[in-house]
C-alpha cells in the first residue's frame, strides 16, 4: 500500500523509533542503549551473522556443529536428576532421532512437549550421551499434518541488549524496511561511481543485508565480501578520506603567527 505522505531524503533519520509498532517508552530506552533512536538507526544496525532457517534438514543427516532447522514428532520425554535437573525430549522424523535437552523449563513447557506433538526446532547439533542432541533449541509447535512454511530469507542475528532480544529486533527492522520501500534514506554516491565498481545503491544494500535471500552465500557474508557489505564499507572509507582532505585544506588556510 502506497503511503499518503511524501517521503523525503533523511526522513527516516528524523523518525523516532517510537513510531514503530511495539515501541513504547521502556523499549525505546532499551533501544537507546544500542544507540538506536531513529528508524534510520535501526536500518544501520546490521546483523553480526546469519542463520539458515530456509530449509528443514533430515535428522538422519545431522552432523555435530551444524546450526539447522529440524522437524519431527515427539516420541517421549523424561526428567533426569543427575548433576543438573534436565528435561530430555526425543524427536523423530523417520530418518533418525534427536534429543532436545532443556535445563530450564516450566510445567507448562513440559506439557507442551507431550508425546505426538509436532515440532519445528532450530539449534546447534552437539554430541550427547545418547547420540546427537540440541540444548535449549528454539522451537514451536506445528498443527496439522501438511507441509509447513520455512523462512523466506536467511535469519539475521543482531547485536542485542536486555529488553530487546532477537525476535523484537527482527520485527522492528521489518517495519523499518517497509518504510524504506518508499524512500527516506539519502543516497550520497552517484551511479557513475557505483556502476563501475558493481556496487548497489544504499537502500538496496541495506535491505539485502537485513534480509538476504536463501541462495546468499553465508561464507561471503561472514567474510564481508558481498557487494552490499562492500558498498557500505566503501562509503565509510570515502567519507573518512574526504574528512581528512577537508581537515588538511582547513589547516592550510590557517596563517601561522609571526615570530618577532
Amino acid at each position: 500500500m502506497t503511503p499518503d505522505f511524501k517521503v523525503l531524503p533523511d526522513d527516516l533519520a528524523q523518525l523516532p523509533v517510537t513510531v514503530l509498532k511495539g515501541v513504547g517508552p521502556r523499549r525505546a530506552e532499551s533501544l537507546a542503549r544500542l544507540g538506536l533512536r531513529s528508524v534510520q538507526d535501526l536500518l544501520f544496525h546490521l546483523p553480526l551473522r546469519y542463520e539458515d532457517r530456509t530449509r528443514v534438514v533430515p535428522i538422519g543427516s545431522l552432523q555435530p556443529g551444524q546450526r539447522v532447522s529440524v522437524e519431527g514428532r515427539v516420541l517421549g520425554s523424561e526428567l533426569r536428576h543427575a548433576r543438573r535437573r534436565s528435561l530430555l525430549v526425543t524427536l523423530a522424523d523417520g530418518s533418525g532421532r534427536l534429543t532436545l535437552r532443556f535445563f530450564y523449563f516450566s510445567a507448562a513447557q513440559q506439557a507442551n512437549l507431550a508425546p505426538d506433538s509436532r515440532l519445528r526446532c532450530f539449534g546447534e547439533v552437539r554430541p550427547g550421551p545418547q547420540g546427537l542432541e540440541m540444548v535449549h533449541p528454539e522451537y514451536r509447535r506445528i498443527t496439522g499434518d501438511g507441509p509447513t512454511m520455512v523462512e523466506p530469507n536467511l535469519t539475521p542475528v543482531y547485536p542485542a541488549t536486555d529488553g530487546v532480544q532477537q525476535p523484537a529486533l527482527r520485527e522492528l527492522t521489518a517495519q523499518a524496511l517497509e518504510r524504506l520501500q518508499y524512500g527516506g534514506l539519502r543516497e550520497l554516491l552517484p551511479d557513475t561511481l557505483l556502476r563501475p565498481l558493481h556496487l548497489p545503491q544504499l537502500a538496496a544494500a541495506v535491505a539485502y543485508l537485513h534480509r538476504p535471500p536463501p541462495d546468499a552465500s553465508l561464507e561471503d557474508l561472514a567474510a564481508g565480501r558481498h557487494p552490499s557489505q562492500r558498498r557500505l564499507a566503501y562509503e565509510e572509507l570515502l567519507a573518512y578520506q574526504l574528512g581528512l582532505r577537508r581537515r588538511r585544506l582547513e589547516q592550510r588556510q590557517v596563517t601561522a603567527p609571526l615570530l618577532g
